[in-house]
């Protein structure tokens, strides 16, 4: 269990740090029988630090209930 707090805790310092993603895909523009011209799409995903912090803080509460045990 404590692995698990340790690892929660190290994903909300990740979210804390990086704060956006972007990934692309490919999509199709035109298709003349067999021409294909594709095109890559970002798309960005953005979410806030204090996710990241809240993450953190469950780590640690999932920590400390570990080792009251």
């Amino acid at each position: 269990m404590k692995t698990a707090g340790i690892f929660v805790l190290i994903v909300g310092l990740v979210l804390t740090v990086i704060t956006a993603i972007t990934f692309f895909t490919r999509e199709k523009v035109v298709e003349l029988g067999s021409l294909a011209i594709t095109a890559d799409k970002p798309h960005h995903l953005y979410w806030s630090p204090w996710i990241g912090v809240g993450v953190m803080v469950l780590g640690g509460l999932i920590i400390l209930l570990s080792s009251r045990k």
